[in-house]
């Protein structure tokens, strides 16, 4: 399968691991090898239920099938660090070719917010990933790449694009939006971007959200959910 403009040989455990990423799949020639072993499904239902209770949520048993899809990400995930490229928690949509990612805690409302873009601009918008798009450093900026994990929903596009920008949402009871500096952004983005397990590539890890901090535009928004929060963040965010 080809994701951010890589292809990774995948051997997975279940046949319907295929099935949800089928567009992705590619005949391309490999760039690396991912190989999923039964211990990699413990390892990864380990991890969810440390991150449920980092983020005060529920604690929940996932299929073996949901935690063979969970290390190929994670194997993804490492492998593109090397190509300058972060896996990031954040919703994001397309409008008139350019991506914006909107990023907050878990359940503050980033699905809710994308899909009032959908509703206000309609086919004008897409969805880039709904949870986990990866992120592509190039010398030009960062371009949003579309993967098949994409949250509870499965909203995603095999697209790439350039991120114009990035949001950290709160809810509040008016929409207001205002530009943060890298500084302010950055706690946000090191704890939503995925940190490698291999420390050998702690040190890359930093320097890409770095780079991420330094070539995005960077913004804050407390919003509602009626559709005038869309138009309020797109009129600030859009070049």
């Amino acid at each position: 399968m080809k994701i951010a403009g890589r292809v990774g040989e995948v051997h997975s455990l279940f046949e319907s691991t295929r099935d949800y990423c089928r567009a992705y799949l590619t005949e391309d020639a490999s760039d690396f090898i991912i190989v999923v072993a039964p211990e990699d499904l413990a390892f990864e239902q380990e991890a969810l239920r440390l991150e449920a209770l980092a983020e005060g949520m529920k604690i929940r048993r996932f299929s073996d099938p949901f935690l063979d899809r969970a290390a190929i990400q994670r194997a993804f995930a490492e492998h593109l660090l090397d190509h300058n490229t972060l896996l990031f928690h954040g919703s994001t949509v397309a409008v008139d070719g350019r991506a914006y990612l909107f990023t907050a805690a878990c359940g503050t409302g980033k699905s809710t917010h994308t899909r009032l873009w959908r509703q206000v601009f309609g086919e004008r918008a897409m969805m880039v990933n709904d949870d986990k798009p990866f992120l592509r450093m190039e010398n030009g900026g960062v371009l949003a790449c579309g993967a098949p994990w994409s949250g509870k929903h499965g909203l995603d596009s095999n697209i790439t694009v350039p991120l114009q920008g990035i949001c950290v949402l709160e809810r509040g009871l008016e929409n207001t939006i205002r530009p943060i500096t890298a500084d302010d952004a950055l706690p946000r983005l090191l704890h939503e971007a995925c940190a490698p397990l291999d420390s050998g590539k702690t040190a890359k890890f930093h320097a890409l959200v770095s780079t991420l901090a330094e070539k995005t535009p960077l913004w804050h928004m407390t919003c509602t959910k009626d559709p005038q929060a869309a138009l309020t963040a797109f009129e600030a965010m859009s070049p």
